[in-house]
Order: C-alpha cells, then sequence, then structure tokens
C-alpha cells in the first residue's frame, strides 16, 4: 500500500475501536434508561454516542452504518424532544438497534462499507428493524433522510454557481445558507471535503451548492496537496443550528464555517459578506450574486415595499449604492459598500444591544453563525487537549516492553550478585542504584497493564436483562469494587468464566417473582458482581439471593454418574466442587441458556490456568457465592526466594506472614510423613515439609526454616532447608510437558543463571492436603 493507503487504514482501525466503545456507552445508557427514563442526562449520553458513530461513519464512506444509524439517531431525537416516551418496546428496539450497528461495523471490518456490499442478511436486518423504528415513531421515514445532491445534480450547477438546484419549500422545512472554506491543509490531514458536504444529506437536503475556487492558482504553481477550495450551499433541513454544524465536527480545526439561519436578517446578510468580501465591493458584489443565483431569499426590501428585491433589482440598487445614488432606499439596513474603521457597524451593534465591535471588516463577521462554532472550537480544543493525555499503544509492543524489563530485573540481579562477590563498596552502591531503578521501571511497566475490572463489569448488565426478560425474571444487578485494577491479560481471560457463572445464578440460582414471594422474599431478585484486593490477590464474588445449593440433589447426582461412592462421608464444600465436574448438571431440563452440563467445568479449568482457585458458599433459601482468587499478574512479581538442597524456590512475597525456626516436631516428623499440623502460640496449623514434597535428594540439614504462608483458608507452613530473602521474579512459563504439575506456577531465572521454580501454593496445599485445605468455605460466608 501507499503511505495514504497506510494513513487511511490506520485512521479506519481507530474509527473502528472508538466505534465499539461508543457502542458500549450507548448500551449503558440505554440500560440506565430502563431504570430512569427521565434522565435526560443518559438520554443524551445515547444519543452523541449514536451521533458520533454514525458522523465519523460517514467520513469513511461507511454508507450502511450511516443510514441506519440515522434511523436509531431520528428516533432518539423524538425522545430528546418528548415526542416519543421511552418504554420497554422503545428500549429493545434500541438496544437491538445497537447490536445491528456492531454488525455493520462488522462488515466494514471485513470491507464491506456500501449499501449494496454488506450480507444480504445483515441488510435485511437493517430494512426489517429500520420499518420498526419508524413504526415506533409512528410514521415512515423522514424526508431528511434523502441523500446528498448526486454528482449529477451537483455538477449542473456550474463551476460559476449561476445555474443551481432549487426545490419548492417543505412544510415546516427552512432554508440555511452555510458558507464554508476549507483550509489549505485539509487534505493532508486526511479528510476529504466532499465526504462532509455528502454527509449533509444525513440533516436536510442539498438545494444548491456553488463552489468557491478564486483563491485556485495556476498549474504551474498548483500543488495537488493544498486546498483552495470553498463552498457557498444551500440548505433545506429542520434540523437545529447545533446539529447542522455537528456535521463537520471533525473539520473545525481546518474549516472556517459561517450559517445563515432561515429567519437571518439582514444584519446577518451584510456581516457574512463583509466576512467574506473583506471589505473589497467586487468581491462582495461577486459573492451577493452567488447567493442570488443558489436562490436564496435576501430579507431585503424597499422602504415603501414589503416585497423582496429579485436578482436585477438587488444589482440595480447595489450599482445605484455604489455611485451613491440610492443612499437609504433599502430597508432595514442598505448594502452599500462598507470598509474603513466600521463605526458604522459599531452604531448597528448599539442600536441592536449587541455587545462588542470591530475594527474591520472580518471581525463584525464574527457575530455570524461564529459564535455556536466558536464554542464547538473551545470544545474541540478542550477535547483534543484530554485526548493527547492518552496514547493507543499495541498490546504486543506492551508486552515486550515487560519482557524487556523481566531481562533487566534478572540482569540487575546478575549485578548484585557480582558486586557482593567482589565485596566493593562503589559496586555494590551501584547496583543497589540500579535495582531500586529497575524495580521502579518495574512497577511503572506493569501498571500500563493494570486496568480497572468495572468495564468487564459493566458488560454484563446487558446479559442480565437479557436473560432474565428470556426467562420472565426480575433481576437486579448490583456492581461494587469495579475500580479494582488486575492485569489485562487476565481481564480477559476472566470475562468468559464469569459469563458461564452470571448465567448459572440467572437460570438456577435465582427464582421466580412468585416462588420468591411465597417464600417471603422480594419478588426482584439481587446479583452482585464484586471485586476488592486482599493478600497480594484480586478476589471476584458473584452472589446471588436465589435458591441456594441443594446438597442432597448434587450428591445423588454424582452417585449416579459415579462420581463418588454412595456412602462417601464428604462436607458441604466438597459436595459443592462437585458441580465443576464435566458433564454435570441437576437441571430438570435443558434450556438455550443451561442444563447441558458444559459451562461450569470451563470455568474451574481456565480459572486454573490462570493459577486461581474458585470456592463456593451457599446456603439453601438464601443465596449462593462463588469466589474467585486470582494473582494479580502473570509477569513479575516481588518473590521470596528459599532453597531445599540445591532446588531454589520461589514465594510470592505478598503471601509471606513470617519465618521462624522449624519446630523439631516438625523436623522428626519429616523423616516419616509429607505432612501435618503443629501449634503455634495456641494456633493450630498444617505444614508441608517440601523436600518430601518434591523428592529433594541429598542430607537434610540440622537446622530447617519454616515459612508460615497465608492461604484463602488460613496459614500454612512451608518447611525449607535455607531462607535467602526478597527477589524479584520474573515469571517464566512451564514448557507444555509441565504445565500441569500441581505447586509450580513456573519458573525464573537467578542473578547467577541457575533456574528456580516458583510456587503455586494454593494449588499445592489442594493436591498435598485436599480433604483439610483443597475444599474448604469460603471464609466469612455462611
Amino acid at each position: 500500500m501507499t503511505d495514504d493507503d497506510d494513513i487511511l487504514a490506520a485512521a479506519r482501525d481507530g474509527f473502528l475501536e472508538e466505534a465499539d466503545q461508543l457502542l458500549q456507552q450507548f448500551e449503558d445508557a440505554l440500560l440506565g434508561l430502563e431504570s430512569a427514563p427521565d434522565d435526560h442526562e443518559l438520554l443524551n449520553a445515547a444519543f452523541r454516542a449514536a451521533h458520533t458513530i454514525k458522523g465519523t461513519a460517514g467520513l469513511f464512506g461507511c454508507e450502511a452504518v450511516v443510514a441506519f444509524t440515522h434511523e436509531v439517531e431520528t428516533l432518539m431525537e423524538c425522545l430528546r424532544s418528548d415526542a416519543l416516551a421511552f418504554g420497554d418496546e422503545v428500549a429493545a428496539a434500541l438496544l437491538q438497534s445497537r447490536d445491528q450497528m456492531g454488525r455493520l461495523l462488522l462488515e466494514v471490518r471485513a470491507g464491506r462499507q456500501g449499501l449494496d456490499d454488506c450480507d444480504a442478511d445483515v441488510q435485511a436486518h437493517s430494512r426489517t428493524l429500520g420499518a420498526e423504528l419508524r413504526r415506533l415513531m409512528g410514521h415512515e421515514a423522514p424526508a431528511s433522510t434523502a441523500p446528498a445532491a448526486s454528482a449529477t445534480e451537483t455538477a449542473a450547477c456550474g463551476s460559476t454557481g449561476l445555474a443551481a438546484l432549487t426545490l419548492d419549500d417543505r412544510p415546516g422545512q427552512g432554508q440555511w445558507l452555510l458558507s464554508l472554506r476549507f483550509g489549505a491543509d485539509v487534505l493532508r490531514n486526511g479528510l476529504d471535503p466532499l465526504a462532509f458536504i455528502r454527509y449533509l444529506g444525513t440533516v436536510g437536503t442539498v438545494t444548491g451548492i456553488d463552489t468557491v475556487a478564486d483563491g485556485l492558482p495556476g498549474l504551474d504553481t498548483l500543488d495537488p496537496e493544498t486546498c483552495h477550495l470553498g463552498f457557498e450551499i444551500r440548505l433545506h433541513s429542520t434540523a437545529s443550528r447545533e446539529a447542522i454544524e455537528q456535521v463537520f465536527e471533525f473539520v473545525l480545526d481546518d474549516c472556517s464555517l459561517a450559517l445563515l439561519a432561515p429567519d437571518a436578517d439582514t444584519h446577518d446578510h451584510d456581516a457574512l459578506l463583509d466576512l467574506r468580501s473583506q471589505g473589497e465591493p467586487e468581491a462582495r458584489r461577486a459573492l451577493l450574486q452567488r447567493w442570488l443565483a443558489l436562490g436564496i431569499v435576501l430579507p431585503l426590501r424597499r422602504t415603501d415595499s414589503a416585497e423582496a428585491l429579485a436578482l436585477p433589482e438587488v444589482l440595480e440598487v447595489l450599482d445605484a449604492a455604489e455611485s451613491g445614488q440610492a443612499a437609504g432606499t433599502l430597508a432595514p439596513i442598505d448594502i452599500e459598500r462598507r470598509g474603513g474603521t466600521g463605526e458604522r457597524r459599531q452604531n448597528e451593534a448599539d442600536r441592536r444591544g449587541e455587545a462588542g465591535g470591530n475594527t474591520g471588516g472580518k471581525a463584525g463577521g464574527d457575530k455570524v453563525g461564529h459564535k455556536t462554532q466558536d464554542k464547538a472550537h473551545d470544545k474541540r480544543h478542550e477535547k483534543r487537549g484530554d485526548e493527547n493525555r492518552y496514547l493507543r499503544v499495541s498490546a504486543d509492543k506492551l508486552d515486550h516492553l515487560i519482557d524487556l524489563i523481566g531481562e533487566l530485573v534478572i540482569a540487575g540481579s546478575g549485578a548484585q550478585l557480582v558486586a557482593q562477590r567482589e565485596n566493593s563498596p562503589g559496586f555494590i552502591e551501584a547496583a543497589q542504584r540500579i535495582h531500586d531503578l529497575v524495580q521502579e521501571a518495574r512497577d511503572g511497566a506493569l501498571s500500563l497493564r493494570m486496568v480497572p475490572i468495572g468495564e468487564t463489569f459493566a458488560r454484563f448488565q446487558r446479559v442480565v436483562r437479557d436473560v432474565s426478560k428470556a426467562l420472565g425474571k426480575d433481576v437486579a444487578l448490583e456492581i461494587t469494587g469495579g475500580d479494582t485494577e488486575l492485569d489485562k491479560a487476565m481481564v480477559e481471560s476472566i470475562a468468559d468464566p464469569l459469563m458461564h457463572l452470571v448465567r448459572n445464578s440467572l437460570d438456577h440460582g435465582i427464582e421466580a417473582a412468585e416462588d420468591r414471594q411465597a417464600h417471603g422474599k422480594n419478588p426482584r431478585g439481587r446479583l452482585a458482581l464484586n471485586a476488592y484486593h486482599e493478600s497480594g490477590q484480586i478476589v471476584i464474588e458473584v452472589s446471588d439471593d436465589g435458591r441456594g445449593l441443594a446438597r442432597e440433589r448434587i450428591f445423588a447426582k454424582a452417585v449416579e454418574r459415579g462420581l463418588v461412592a454412595e456412602d462417601a462421608a464428604m462436607s458441604d464444600a466438597e459436595v459443592h466442587q462437585l458441580i465443576f465436574a464435566p458433564g454435570f448438571s441437576t437441571a430438570e431440563k435443558v434450556t438455550d441458556i443451561s442444563g447441558r452440563g458444559v459451562g461450569m467445568d470451563v470455568v474451574k479449568r481456565n480459572i486454573d490456568a490462570l493459577r486461581g482457585q474458585i470456592h463456593i458458599a451457599s446456603q439453601v433459601g438464601t443465596g449462593t457465592t462463588m469466589q474467585i482468587r486470582l494473582p494479580l499478574t502473570l509477569a513479575i512479581i516481588d518473590g521470596f526466594l528459599t532453597s531445599v538442597g540445591d532446588v531454589h524456590y520461589v514465594l510470592p512475597l505478598e503471601t509471606v506472614v513470617e519465618c521462624i525456626e522449624s519446630p523439631p516436631a516438625c523436623r522428626s516428623a519429616a523423616d516419616t510423613r509429607l505432612s501435618g499440623c503443629f501449634d503455634l502460640r495456641g494456633e493450630v496449623l498444617p505444614w508441608v515439609d517440601l523436600r518430601s514434597c518434591f523428592s529433594v535428594a541429598g542430607q537434610r540439614p540440622n537446622r530447617q526454616s519454616m515459612l508460615l504462608v497465608r492461604t484463602a483458608t488460613g496459614k500454612v507452613g512451608l518447611m525449607v532447608d535455607r531462607l535467602l530473602g526478597e527477589h524479584q521474579t520474573v515469571l517464566k512459563p512451564l514448557g507444555r510437558i509441565f504445565q500441569h504439575l500441581p505447586g509450580i506456577a513456573g519458573s525464573t531465572i537467578l542473578g547467577s543463571g541457575e533456574v528456580a521454580l516458583v510456587i503455586d501454593v494454593p494449588s499445592l496445599m489442594g493436591h498435598v492436603t485436599p480433604q483439610r485445605i483443597g475444599h474448604a468455605a469460603v471464609p466469612g460466608h455462611a
């Protein structure tokens, strides 16, 4: 591709990314309106999102997106003007429209932008849904949806603009005059002037257009990348000034736009003439001729007549005015040449009570259609200022940066090791300084990947709405802890397990309204999503106030499937874990949502892959809480380095509570047992001997240490040979053949070049002592 193609492709990709975010904003606002239909802020937010999608799509020639989104925008305008009430039917149609806009954007991603290029089913759905939107408004598509003037019609205007399209005024529509001058760099900035003019067809009908090419140089000096054109446009539209100006929102910094409304008076016309002519009589006369040729009706009349002047009469009056023979023949203000100090304009401004004056023709013109434009400029500059604080960066580049930081951490550890070996104070101090800087760089790099989980939570508002309505249930979603941050890769990986848990709670957990009332509950069910940090982990909870898990049914189903023996003695927590078995389901019938026995095993598998845990706390008749515990990041962690024999092990520093000398009873028991319990200041805790657990060869030292670590269910002691202190740890994934080893999260490289294994404490304890630790209930829940 050429450079221009690359620029256009990058701009289109940016548009599609922004469109996805705007669709989410549109959906969030609609869901909010369902509970607060009179909230005009939410309504305006939804309208702005749809309008921005339509406007940007128009710039890239995405006709299908523009045409359908205009239908949505028209309905939204009816809601904003109180011509239509927001209700369930309207909400359902708009949410379906949101999905359809998403499908059309997928067509754009596939390179199909035109109305006739899209998939036939997508086109048919656009037509069907568009008809439904018009039905809700009580009429067919408004006349303003007609496209802009065709190329043939526009060409009929001629380069001089002395011929023009004319249409009879339609009821309720007015004649707007748009005076548009594009900046010299508009083409270099990747903007197409014609795209904006075509897009005017979405707010009205272009009935006349005249190309202003007075500044066009000769061919010998013409720069094809410089824009020298301007346009005078006649537009029939019922839209507001703001709506018309928003057509040019993305080019405001590269153009000069002035609008004359249908009710503009002679002062406004005169001011615009001054602005464009710069006080030159010939330029003023030429522009007036253009307007009259376009069919612009000027509010000019003789003092003795109420009729507007025709073109020959206006030109006659102009000629007379310039020769000084017709002063005062026009009312309320004559159109003779104005220049000099602008004193007369100031008098007129004073007479009309307008603030300020000018010292030249151009300043006076600023009053015409520019007040709103100036505000739009200010808003756009303010918006750009905010946008300049953010930068889109490829995730691959970010991953590469973190990999490099990881290698720098390893190299820094090596430098510290050498410095200690050399026993050079200067070298040690320099190595420590490097270590501190590397740690800051590491924290900064990792923070770039940390994102709040609230965005993921917010997506479930639509899921809860649609699924609950499909099931005939009334369910409210509560979200807390949305600002809790975790690694972006983990956010993407946890979305699918959360989806299964939410749908499962809606279908199996929360009862129908009549059942809830029969049991003295609120007819409206509650589903809660919560997230918080605890002990170096992120905890995500999916809770409902439904019927809870029935131990007897789960156990009976497990016996029927041969998962457990009929006489097995199992705790409630162990029975609850059975629902994660592949193909397990207690549903009495299969629905579109659940009942096939797939989903919960996928949840468990995905969470295990993230080195996480899932626990269940449930009480019959009260509700269920699914608790997911995950490490904060999968890249670089602060670790605590230990060794057993010649093997080094690293534990996450956040899990380490304290270090003590190993009790003699534990050391003697370790020769014959893998694990046991010991008394720590009156508290009985389990312990595990890592030497026996990992079959480390060699003689056990006379003195060993006990490392107390925190898990989801309490503290556990890990017996090791030596404690080596804190260590920045770069997690390296294990090879495929070792990925399923219990108790090992990965590996890391020490500064000496040796490999250390990173211990996954929850996985280790679940493997060693499953009865006591692996399936314990969630603390703090009944």
